[in-house]
């Protein structure tokens, strides 16, 4: 037993899903990956291994961040190595999130048998992912704090042969992504503890969620009436957690919503903005890359709304025209004050409002 799991047996806490259970389950429904020969798949892990160095420094460059951190490599792994690193870090973010006591939903003979479902769920969801995601930058994973940056060899392969780009620019703007992502959290010292701090509590916020939803049953459902005449309102799993959220838990979850769009808007820009003087082909693979996000077949854009894969999609967006739109106000070392403190983050109003948050934090038009 590990000194996290044994504290939180002791003080009445543990995660709450069985994470061993989502392994073997993902790892048991994930369709392998494509064919490759060994010859090209030794070059292309050899190469994403090699370019994650030069794909930060090409960030640093670009956004300032970072200046006199070491450079690091990335891990390259197959899709079953990347539900493995996925749950390892997740399971560290989940750690002790619910405490179970005697006064608790998930206490006692049920707690292994939720966590068991949860479990299940959790393995499901990542089968599905698993066969989708380029990259992954996890501030838990690892043996320290600085994270693990994964690269998905076969889905990475999979995905430039259908895009039709050069296999060597599509690597380097993958890697561009992920590096900007290890950046943020490596380059701010306060947001990884802040980003667990603020998950931490969102999810402790569940029980009361779960038990308090009948008694605003009657608020909920006018909510639902107004997002149908609402086409500018929230739908699919985010407006439905909202609606069945209470007023504390939806200030929490508006401020994770608000730092994951800044998160993934800001890697989006930046790896396009890197782009034209190292990936010659970068308008072609973004024009080709947003199309592909956006099809599917009729089975896997069902999937994608249910898990919420949608709405991370337009998070894209709304981040990286918030970061354009910060940028050409105030310039790049403007746009850094973001990463000041938690009170120089973006509201989630101010995401797609980012003339207001210049005005906020720079006393300035935007």
């Amino acid at each position: 037993m590990s000194a996290a799991a044994g504290s939180a047996e002791a003080t009445g806490n543990r995660s709450p899903v069985d994470w061993g259970i989502a392994v073997s389950t993902a790892q048991l429904l994930m369709k392998p990956g494509p064919p490759v020969p060994r010859d090209e798949a030794e070059r292309a892990v050899e190469q994403l291994r090699e370019v994650t160095g030069p794909a930060e420094a090409h960030v640093r460059d670009l956004t300032g961040l970072g200046a006199g951190l070491p450079l690091q490599t990335g891990d390259v792994v197959d899709r079953r190595g990347w539900v493995a690193a996925a749950a390892e870090g997740l399971s560290v973010l989940t750690e002790g999130a619910i405490p179970l006591g005697p006064s608790r939903s998930m206490s006692g003979a049920m707690a292994p048998i939720l966590a068991g479902s949860a479990g299940l769920q959790a393995g499901m969801v990542l089968a599905y992912l698993g066969g989708r995601v380029l990259g992954q930058y996890d501030p838990f994973g690892g043996d320290d704090d600085r994270g693990r940056l994964l690269l998905v060899a076969p889905n990475i392969i999979a995905a430039q042969r259908a895009l039709d780009v050069p296999a060597d620019d599509f690597r380097l703007w993958v890697c561009l992504h992920e590096c900007t992502h290890r950046l943020q959290f490596t380059a701010v010292p306060w947001l990884r503890e802040y980003f667990a701090g603020e998950v931490r509590r969102f999810l402790s916020g569940l029980d009361e969620t779960a038990t308090t939803a009948f008694a605003r049953l009657p608020e909920m459902i006018r909510t639902a009436r107004r997002r149908a005449d609402d086409d500018t309102a929230g739908t699919g799993p985010i407006g439905l957690m909202e609606m069945l959220q209470s007023p504390q838990q939806r200030e929490v979850f508006d401020r994770l919503i608000a730092l994951s769009t800044l998160l993934e808007g800001h890697a989006d820009h930046v790896m396009d903005a890197v782009g034209p003087t190292v990936v010659p082909s970068v308008a072609t693979i973004r024009a080709r890359f947003t199309a592909r996000r956006r099809g599917g077949g009729i089975l896997d854009r069902i999937l994608r709304t249910v898990l919420g894969v949608d709405a991370k999609v337009k998070q894209y967006a709304v981040g990286a025209a918030f970061t354009r739109h910060v940028v050409d106000a105030v310039g790049m070392d403007g746009f850094n004050a973001v990463w000041t403190s938690p009170e120089t983050l973006p509201l989630r109003a101010e995401m797609s409002d980012p003339a207001a948050w210049v005005r906020r934090v720079h006393g300035r038009a935007g």
